[in-house]
């Protein structure tokens, strides 16, 4: 069985085209994985606040919805998929560490934007915690892979695989492979009018979740 999903891309984000195989998705994996997706922000805290009053909080939200549905509708819940808030609420970081730790999660992924004082900032990066820890190594392979779907597959500049000591990777990686993902910058033309756009918001769903199909692929 094969899928065409097609979508359009604004100015500087190419058109991209993904072909799924459901059948073989289907004999890669005998066990189920848990993922955790964690939409920063929410509530109160409203992350970058960007071009046209776009906030960060709405879009890595709207994306980790996407996630779940694509999951559902395309994958046929091929992955237990959870996140640390459904809704426009606040949740603390500690929270969202201990819910990936009791749900002994295989992959959590952070989702955030990035903000620049310097409009012309553009690209995606993802982050690994820069503590040595059992997983650390998947990890990178992980943040690897998503970034090379969202920038092969979107045609989101790469800015590369970081490392940093943010909370909630360093209180994740000990448990599981854990990474942030910074989709894009609030504050470039091109990037956060990508979002306003539900179809991308769909498309950068799908490369992500595209990107945590190779890694289980990998058999890492």
């Amino acid at each position: 069985m094969l899928i065409t999903l097609k979508f359009w891309k604004g100015p500087g984000l190419k058109n991209v085209s993904f072909w799924i195989s459901l059948l073989q998705f289907c004999f890669v994996f005998g066990q189920q994985k848990t993922i955790v997706i964690d939409p920063g922000h929410g509530g109160t805290d409203s992350g970058a606040v960007g071009i046209n009053d776009i906030l960060e909080k709405d879009v890595v939200l709207n994306v980790a919805k996407e996630i779940t549905v694509l999951n559902k509708t395309l994958f046929d819940d091929r992955f237990a998929i959870y996140s640390t808030r459904y809704t426009d609420t606040l949740i603390s970081l500690k929270d969202r560490g201990r819910l990936a730790r009791a749900l002994k999660t295989d992959v959590f992924v952070s989702l955030h934007c990035n903000y620049s004082d310097n409009p012309n900032a553009r690209g995606v990066e993802v982050y690994v915690s820069n503590r040595k820890a059992k997983y650390s190594i998947e990890a990178t392979w992980l943040a690897y892979n998503i970034q090379a779907n969202l920038n092969r597959k979107l045609g989101f500049e790469s800015r590369g695989v970081k490392f940093a000591n943010f909370q909630v990777l360093r209180e994740t990686v000990a448990h599981g492979p854990t990474v942030l993902v910074e989709m894009g910058f609030m504050t470039n033309t091109d990037e956060a009018g990508y979002y306003l756009k539900p179809k991308n918001i769909r498309a950068m769903a799908l490369a992500i979740l595209m990107g945590l199909y190779n890694y289980f692929n990998a058999g890492l």
